[in-house]
């Protein structure tokens, strides 16, 4: 076996030759503190750190004074929730909204804060993993301070009305808060005409580094600091930047930017290439998430017999790194709590199997992983110890 496909994009992407190269100079050559600006190394840092900024700002429509380099993705959600909790917790307001199936960055955020006193309501959603609008409406309180609702969803895929929500959100006088990790450089992204005020983003999942992320502020928006320390990012997160990982950022959203829509066209028809071939080769399968409205790259099926862990046993020996929906990576045997938000059953959800597909990938490629699938499905049900387990297919 000496193929290798790596189909587990959602998780991480492989840093693009052009992001390593921006970034070496400044391990070798600009390593200078950008908080020192009495030489040029230091001024060298700084430069590079606000072109990033400001390339980072130009692909979503934020003025660049409102992006705040983090450490990723969750930081940013932590941020978000927290500063804004905290920034709160006097003025009589206390009460935030989200779903059932955002990150565990928003999720466990939100327990922690009710642990503050803070009160959340979690929202519904259909078997698509759509929110309802209306059900959004008849949450708001008087006390509600916060929406979070993530901008695609990280398992499923599933893109949420995120200009409608931020419409509700602005009319009601509420911070809108949207975890756009999976998002950035998949879907269209302008904070001014989708009214948010919070985004959360992450340079791994767009070909950049790991330990690099951004939160977009919009101005006037009432947040507490995250870090307190030294001046660094006008003093609302302190400590000495990241520099080369701030330029690789930039550089991966300045990728994402000029190939924006050949990029999507291209992942969206290996996508559904790899749709169409498991529909089509293996029965009793679901898939996860909604049928059109979703990210370009996801691909997340439900296996009826079998389990999901078993099935990736059995692709990485075929060279196919994919993921679960279930919390196999944690030893859990719970499911995913994003599968079961959308009813599925706990044996069906714990068959799910995510692709998420990158321009590496060819249509030769696509239909190797669907043929080897159908071996692996047919080889497990044929000795599926759980085929015949009725209360693991009930809901």
């Amino acid at each position: 076996m000496s193929r290798k496909l790596y189909l587990d994009n959602a998780a991480t992407t492989r840093v693009r030759k052009e992001v390593l190269d921006a970034m070496q100079k400044y391990f070798e050559e600009y390593y200078g503190n950008p908080s020192s600006q009495l030489y040029e190394l230091g001024r060298k840092s700084k430069e590079a750190v606000e072109n990033s900024r400001k390339t980072v700002a130009d692909f979503i429509n934020a003025d660049e004074k409102e992006i705040y380099f983090t450490g990723g993705g969750s930081e940013s959600d932590n941020w978000a929730l927290k500063g804004i909790a905290f920034a709160n917790f006097n003025k009589g307001k206390n009460h935030i909204i989200t779903t059932k199936i955002e990150h565990h960055a928003v999720l466990h955020t939100c327990e922690y804060l009710e642990k503050f006193g803070i009160e959340t309501t979690y929202l519904n959603v259909d078997k698509y993993g759509m929110i309802d609008l209306e059900e959004l409406k008849k949450a708001i309180r008087p006390e509600t301070m916060l929406i979070s609702v993530m901008f695609a969803n990280n398992e499923i895929g599933t893109i949420q009305p995120i200009e409608q929500i931020g419409e509700i959100a602005k009319k009601n006088g509420i911070v809108f808060h949207v975890d756009a990790v999976q998002a950035l450089g998949s879907v269209k992204i302008d904070v001014k005409k989708q009214h948010i005020d919070l985004l959360s983003m992450s340079a791994h999942k767009i070909g950049g580094p790991k330990g690099i992320g951004g939160m977009f502020i919009r101005k006037g928006v009432k947040i507490d600091n995250f870090i307190h320390g030294g001046a660094q990012e006008r003093g609302r997160r302190a400590g000495t930047e990241g520099v080369q990982n701030i330029v690789g950022f930039g550089k991966a959203v300045d990728i994402a930017n000029k190939n924006f829509d050949s990029h999507v066209k291209k992942l969206s028809a290996l996508r559904d290439r790899l749709i169409t071939g498991i529909k089509n080769n293996i029965p009793d399968v679901i898939l996860n998430g909604h049928p059109t409205n979703r990210l370009p790259n996801n691909v997340n099926f439900s296996y009826k017999y079998v389990e999901g862990e078993s099935i990736l046993l059995l692709l990485d020996m075929d060279g196919i790194a994919a993921s679960s929906g279930s919390a196999c990576t944690s030893g859990s045997l719970d499911p995913s709590h994003v599968l079961l938000a959308t009813g599925l059953d706990h044996g069906t959800a714990h068959g799910s199997i995510r692709f998420t597909v990158s321009e590496d990938i060819t249509e030769e490629d696509i239909d190797f992983v669907v043929d080897t699938m159908k071996k692996i499905i047919e080889r497990l049900r044929a000795m599926s110890p759980i085929k015949n387990d009725s209360d693991l297919y009930k809901k």
